[in-house]
């Protein structure tokens, strides 16, 4: 009995003196001054009571736990977990994750080539970056990574999980993944290798039709799709233009505008942003002072005068999120294109980086993205004007909304968000399985092909064809969706 009483008093000690120095550090950082930012003119107190209850449960650890635990990893998983508990996309960024985020939107970065989040305790697959190990191995949206090599995923953090899917390039790890439909769990093996992202690419397709392709939202994204709209033009006027966003994770926010100001007359309005705070209530539009943020000349000065009226297609699937749907819902409200595939992801939440000591941040979700005419894309994504489906290459149907504490849409706060329906999709029936299907090797689609089902509609549309709502020939093709983690 005495030696727990000691051990009590230890633990409460400890406590108040933890209470104290926190109390003192959120003085220092003016933080009854949060609750001024979002227009409330009282001063918010500190929670004395939870704060005591964290201080208990740290003394506790301290001076009672197996193992000594050092002060800045018990700090660290408490600001990790109170972050991670809020929303998807919200995280708290070491070292290593921090240095990770500044390398990977110059666009290359070293891993397998997923993007991933936590389900249940495992690793999700919710999009295998184009190119990548992951997407020439055949991985899947909505794929369960449950053992690296011979451990256990259950009980890691999404930050362990990934530090131990990187590695030295031409290293292999071993993955055991379960797959909706497959009776029990397969093991893949996978090469580490230096990803590195082209995020734009283009062609012409025949005389008068190019297409572009944005496959992520880099620093420079912007710049590349102005030098391909150069390029094109230099081989001909063009009499329709194929903007292809297909599994596009997102990215910048800059490079979203300035891709959308490249189609739209100037000062048009790309995308707005609402949250709590003054500077979370913004609009962008399309002008230099959006797009460029102060830095360099203006790329898209010069540009052809054709390519503000040219026909437009925009290819979206759910793999299409965050930036993607942003220049995809602008086009589609300005009427400057139709949109073409299945619905997007759904990702409307803003995402900003602030910096902390020691090369560490946080990422904080503080706003929600609106479109022109003012839909959230939330937890709702763009709704294509003509839906095409392969049934052929079924995408999985996991999107923002399916997330765990996914921030609502809005409009589902006072009434159901009414949405434009487009024409339903005739399904054709699933070829059965045979043997032979399960040997054939898995083979990426090469887009804009004549193997490329929804490119080829996007054309058809352009060239006032019927489009084809389905394709009824089986074939193989990747499916993805975009996620908040990448390795």
């Amino acid at each position: 009995m005495s030696g727990t009483s000691i051990k009590g008093s230890k633990i409460k000690q400890a406590g108040l003196v933890l209470i104290g120095v926190i109390a003192g550090v959120l003085l220092s950082l003016n933080f009854s001054a949060v609750a001024q930012r979002d227009g409330s003119t009282t001063r918010l107190p500190l929670p004395i009571d939870e704060l005591r209850s964290f201080a208990e449960v740290f003394g506790a650890i301290k001076s009672g736990y197996v193992e000594t635990v050092e002060d800045r990893k018990l700090i660290n998983g408490a600001i990790n977990g109170m972050i991670t508990d809020l929303d998807p996309h919200s995280a708290y960024l070491d070292q290593d994750a921090f240095k990770e985020l500044q390398v990977g939107t110059q666009g290359e970065f070293g891993g397998l080539g997923i993007e991933v989040g936590m389900e249940d305790g495992f690793v999700k697959v919710v999009s295998p970056i184009e190119d990548s190990p992951a997407f020439r191995a055949g991985l899947k949206s909505g794929d369960l990574i449950v053992k690296l090599d011979d451990t256990p995923i259950k009980g890691m953090s999404l930050n362990d999980a990934v530090k131990r899917m990187r590695g030295k390039p031409k290293s292999a790890i071993r993955l055991t993944i379960v797959r909706k439909g497959e009776q029990k769990p397969f093991e893949v093996t996978l090469i580490r290798d230096v990803i590195r992202v082209q995020s734009v690419k283009s062609k012409m397709i025949e005389p008068g039709y190019g297409w572009i392709r944005v496959a992520q939202f880099q620093e420079h994204s912007a710049e590349s799709v102005a030098k391909a709209i150069d390029t094109l033009y230099k081989q001909g006027p063009l009499k329709g233009l194929v903007l292809d966003l297909r599994n596009d994770p997102g990215g910048v926010l800059n490079g979203a505008v300035g891709i959308t100001a490249a189609f739209l007359p100037s000062k048009a309005l790309v995308v707005s942003t609402d949250g709590r705070t003054e500077d979370a209530k913004r609009k962008f539009l399309a002008t230099p002072e959006d797009y460029l943020r102060g830095r360099g000349d203006d790329y898209l000065k010069g540009l052809p005068a054709g390519i503000k009226t040219v026909p437009m297609v925009v290819l979206v699937n759910g793999g299409s999120a965050s930036a993607s749907e942003i220049v995809a819902g602008a086009l589609q409200d300005h009427k400057r294109a139709t949109i073409i595939g299945t619905q997007t992801f759904g990702k409307g939440s803003v995402q900003t980086i602030m910096p902390l000591g020691n090369n560490t941040a946080i990422k904080l979700t503080t706003a929600r993205y609106y479109t022109p005419s003012g839909r959230s894309i939330q937890a709702k994504g763009i709704v294509p004007d003509i839906e095409v489906e392969d049934p052929t290459a079924p995408e999985m149907k996991l999107r923002e909304a399916d997330l765990d504490k996914h921030l609502a849409n809005p409009a589902d706060k006072d009434k159901p968000a009414v949405e434009k329906k487009p024409e339903p999709v005739a399904k054709a029936a699933p070829k059965a399985k045979d043997d032979a299907d399960e040997n054939k090797p898995f083979v990426p689609l090469e887009f804009a092909t004549e193997k490329d089902f929804v490119f080829q509609q996007g054309l058809n549309h352009l060239k006032g064809l019927p489009v084809v709502k389905t394709k009824v020939q089986s074939a193989q093709a990747p499916a993805t969706t975009p996620a908040p983690a990448r390795n």
